[in-house]
């Protein structure tokens, strides 16, 4: 009597662990079939902002395979002819691009006269005396912009004049917005010859702040060629500052040439 209830209760603890080793083994796939369902998402999650919002000319893409030039153009070094004041030269009605040839590629800025009609005329005016041919992009300023159209070359040069289109007090700075640079006690508006293009989604922050609103003459966007924007911008940068300064390597403007439609 004593063996048989011995049995029972050995085969009752025998059943007992496989039940334990059963509810283990359930415990053990349900994490790993969680495991794989969170993989899984997270995968798709990536595939999906790859798909959707990754940008192929990115800087650090572009740094990637940017191929900029190292050879100076002709008009390299040239000395500009200043002038007292610009000629008119655009029409209302008319739309005006200006292409731009640079040593890492080309892009052209559409115009916009009637958000800064003497700031584009003298752009225009400029490009036609190649003005802009031979000069270099000066400074890289990381995650913010480019700037060029400095016949010195160092931030400190102009055309010998400034005109002042003061921008609309809802004006935003989105990346490729042209505008021109000016000094930091001069005018909201204020323009010469030095005009930067927008790199960065936060650049607006800076460019129109709060409580003084927006400082620079827009004078256009740039409607193809990003990618050769971005490749100067993703250049390493020469100077104390990692982050702002002139790029390791010359950045050529070859040319500005002006179409007109």
């Amino acid at each position: 009597m004593s063996n048989k209830r011995t049995r029972e209760k050995q085969l009752q603890k025998l059943a007992a662990q496989r039940r334990a080793v059963r509810k283990r083994h359930s415990r053990q796939r349900g994490s790993a079939i969680a495991l794989v369902v969170v993989v899984a998402l997270v995968a798709g999650v990536f595939l999906v902002n790859q798909i959707f919002f990754h940008k192929s000319s990115t800087p650090a893409k572009a740094a990637q395979s940017a191929k900029c030039s190292t050879k100076a153009p002709p008009t390299a070094g040239e000395k500009k002819k200043l002038y007292k004041k610009p000629q008119h030269v655009i029409q209302a009605g008319k739309t005006y691009t200006a292409v731009v040839d640079t040593s890492c590629g080309t892009f052209d800025i559409q115009l916009d006269q009637k958000l800064a009609p003497k700031t584009v005329n003298s752009i225009v005016f400029l490009a036609q005396q190649h003005f802009f041919d031979g000069l270099t992009f000066h400074r890289i300023a990381r995650d913010f912009v480019i700037q060029g159209g400095d016949p010195k070359g160092n931030g400190t040069g102009g055309p010998g004049y400034e005109t002042r289109d003061v921008p609309p007090k809802d004006a935003t700075y989105p990346i490729g917005t042209v505008a021109m640079a000016k000094g930091g006690t001069e005018p909201p508006g204020t323009a010469g010859s030095q005009f930067f293009v927008v790199t960065s989604s936060t650049a607006n922050q800076s460019l129109a702040p709060a409580g003084t609103g927006p400082q620079y003459a827009i004078i256009g966007h740039v409607t193809s060629g990003m990618d050769a924007v971005n490749a100067i911008a993703a250049l390493k940068i020469a100077g104390p500052h990692p982050t702002d300064g002139p790029p390791a390597q010359k950045v050529y403007i070859n040319s500005m040439t002006i179409k007109e439609s």
